[in-house]
């Protein structure tokens, strides 16, 4: 996007971080990495007349329960939680199942669809690989995945997170979203550093004050956290028990209450006992299973090009924000859309297109 905006002669030093700001946010790079049709699309629905922001009623579990019912309407279908899986099983030169840590199998009718990113894939595959159950070709496939070596066309990562949740006391608070009481914002602490530096552009967001279903009466959540420019080698090895790890969460949790107050005032005062939650890259690492807690592969345009979701080996399939077509949640409900459809037969997916209606023009 960076030659489009060399072509504009834009020469305005806060339309152009501003435009990098938005690139960085989108796909995780400034201007100098992102493809053109992301920024061609969010700008062209962003100035669409009468454009609002989305927001899920119900907050983005809303999200999550509407997928599961999307699973379960059909006989048969069943979303299993707190259920980890320990290995891909792999027979006859097919990936026939998944054998989960409490030792259950569950056999594939038709296929193992991974959405964990390739490093952890590759470990749940370890055993078959060791077994010579894999062939060589996807070996080999799975060894380009997981490598970072830009010589060899390996693909480096993004860096990873911090966040607070919590919840606040709304005494004495706006009680409407305005541009001096936003619902979201974004803190910039210095233009001339770059999108990319770390703790320097904070994300803020107070969904309780468009939607009030998320809060009790009189109190709001809060969500601050920067994109993916936290280095997780300052947080590798540490043990999440000790002193130095607590620390360095308070220091952390400092900072982003500082990016709240922008515009909440006395906002750390205000909080709820029991409801402020630290996350960590090592909290994206443990719980999200985000090897080094990243936020997904560092995808250059023009420099790198993610897998597709068809592997070398039957009846595997890989989905998530390391296919195609990259990070973010549009662009992983796509690769989710894409893996599904080399699924289903092409009189399944017309069923299902006809089943689409958009709302009419008004």
């Amino acid at each position: 996007f960076s030659k489009i905006m060399e072509e504009m002669e834009l020469k305005n030093k806060f339309v152009i971080n501003w435009l990098d700001m938005l690139c960085f946010l989108l796909q995780g790079l400034p201007a100098a990495g992102t493809m053109n049709a992301v920024m061609a699309y969010m700008l062209a629905d962003w100035y669409r007349p009468g454009v609002t922001l989305d927001f899920p009623k119900g907050g983005s579990s809303a999200i999550v329960d509407a997928l599961v019912r999307g699973v379960e309407k059909n006989v048969g279908n069943k979303v299993h939680v707190n259920c980890h899986v320990e290995e891909i099983l792999v027979e006859n030169g097919r990936a026939s199942g998944v054998r989960l840590t409490d030792g259950t199998v569950i056999k594939a009718t038709k296929a193992v669809v991974s959405n964990a990113d390739p490093y952890v894939t590759n470990k749940l595959l370890a055993k078959a690989r060791a077994a010579k159950l894999t062939p060589p070709k996807f070996d080999e496939y799975m060894d380009q995945l997981v490598s970072q070596d830009l010589d060899e066309g390996g693909i480096p990562d993004l860096k990873s997170f911090i966040h607070i949740h919590a919840g606040i006391d709304a005494s004495g608070l706006p009680e409407v979203a305005s541009a001096d009481f936003p619902a979201q914002w974004a803190v910039v602490r210095d233009w001339d550093v770059g999108v990319e530096a770390p703790r320097n552009i904070v994300l803020c967001s107070m969904p309780s004050l468009i939607d009030d279903t998320l809060a009790p009466e009189g109190k709001h959540v809060l969500h601050a956290y920067v994109p993916a420019t936290e280095p997780y080698e300052e947080w590798a090895g540490l043990d999440r028990k000790s002193d130095e790890y607590l620390k360095k969460k308070e220091e952390a949790a400092d900072f982003l209450w500082s990016a709240i107050e922008e515009y909440v005032p006395n906002a750390r005062e205000r909080a709820i006992p029991g409801t402020v939650q630290i996350g960590t890259p090592l909290t994206h690492e443990r719980f999200l299973r985000r090897t080094r807690g990243a936020y997904g592969p560092r995808v250059e345009a023009g420099q790198h090009t993610l897998p597709g979701h068809m592997t070398p080996l039957d009846g595997l399939l890989f989905t998530g924000d390391y296919t195609f077509p990259g990070i973010g949640v549009p662009a992983t409900a796509a690769s989710g859309a894409i893996a599904a459809n080399n699924l289903v037969s092409v009189p399944q997916h017309w069923a299902m297109l006809n089943k689409i209606r958009l709302p009419d023009k008004k």
